[in-house]
C-alpha cells in the first residue's frame, strides 16, 4: 500500500499542508483563555476559512487511513463531511473575493463561532441551541456566484445528488450497507477490501482534487496570487494523473 500513497495521497497532502501554513499566518492567532482552550477573539470570516481548511486536511488524512483499512462505509461518511466543508470554504471565500458579505454570511458566522456550552462544569444545563444555515442556501450562493442559466440548474442538481448519495453512508441506508456483503457474509473489519478498493480509491481521489481547488480559492481570498497559481497548476497535474495513472493503481 505504500506505493499507492507515494503516488497520489502523500504528495497531495503535503502540498495542501504547505499551502495551509502560508494562509494560516495571515490571520491573528487564537488566544488561550483561562480554561486553557484556544479561541479566535476577532471571529472574522478569514479566521473561519482557516479553520475550515484545517478540517479539510485532517479529514483527508482520515479518508486515506479508512481507505487503506478497507472501512469504506466510514470513508463515505468522512467524504460527505469534507464535501460540506468544501462548500463552506467556497461560500466564505467568494464573499471575500467579490466583496459580497451578505446577511446570510453574517448569520453563518454567528452560528459558527457560537459556543456549545457556557459552563464546562454543567454540560447538560449550559448547553446552547446552535442554529444552522441550511445547506441548500449555502450551495445556492456558491452556484449563483459561479454559474448562470442551464449551468446553474445543472450545478444545483449535481450538488444535491452528491449530498444524497453520501447521506446513505451517514444514515446507514440498506443499499450502502449491502456493499459490505461479499461473498457470503458482511465484511465488518475491512478484511475483504481488495474487492472494492479500486472504486473507493478513485472516489477518494475526487475528494482530494476538490480539496486542492478549495485551497486555491482560499489563496485567492487571501490575495496570495503566487500561491493560487501554484495550486491551480498542481490541480491540473493531479487531474492528469487521475486520468492517466497506471492501470494497477486505478
Amino acid at each position: 500500500m505504500a506505493q499507492r500513497r507515494t503516488y497520489f495521497f502523500g504528495p497531495t497532502l503535503q502540498t495542501l499542508e504547505n499551502a495551509f501554513r502560508q494562509i494560516e499566518t495571515e490571520v491573528p492567532r487564537p488566544v488561550q483563555g483561562s480554561d486553557g482552550r484556544f479561541r479566535y477573539s476577532e471571529q472574522t470570516i478569514q479566521q473561519a476559512i482557516v479553520q475550515k481548511l484545517a478540517r479539510i486536511i485532517s479529514g483527508l488524512h482520515s479518508v486515506e487511513a479508512l481507505l487503506e483499512r478497507g472501512l469504506f462505509q466510514e470513508q463515505g461518511i468522512m467524504q460527505r463531511t469534507i464535501d460540506e466543508i468544501e462548500q463552506d470554504i467556497w461560500f466564505l471565500c467568494l464573499a471575500v473575493i467579490n466583496n459580497d458579505i451578505t446577511s446570510l454570511h453574517t448569520e453563518y458566522l454567528q452560528y459558527f463561532y457560537s459556543e456549545e456550552f457556557t459552563d464546562a462544569d454543567d454540560v447538560v444545563g449550559s448547553r446552547i441551541g446552535r442554529g444552522m444555515v441550511k445547506r441548500d442556501k449555502i450551495r445556492a450562493y456558491v452556484h449563483r456566484s459561479s454559474f448562470s442559466g442551464p449551468e446553474l440548474e445543472r450545478a444545483n442538481e449535481v450538488g444535491k445528488t452528491i449530498t444524497k448519495a453520501y447521506s446513505g453512508y451517514i444514515h446507514a441506508a440498506s443499499p450502502h450497507i449491502m456493499d459490505m456483503y461479499f461473498p457470503d457474509h458482511f465484511d465488518v473489519s475491512g478484511a475483504l477490501k481488495q474487492y472494492r478498493y479500486g472504486s473507493h480509491r478513485r472516489d477518494a481521489q475526487n475528494v482530494y482534487y476538490r480539496a486542492i481547488t478549495a485551497m486555491a480559492v482560499a489563496a485567492k481570498a487571501f490575495v496570495n496570487e503566487p500561491l493560487f497559481e501554484s495550486l491551480h497548476s498542481f490541480a491540473s497535474k493531479v487531474d492528469a494523473e487521475m486520468r492517466y495513472q497506471p492501470r494497477e493503481l486505478r
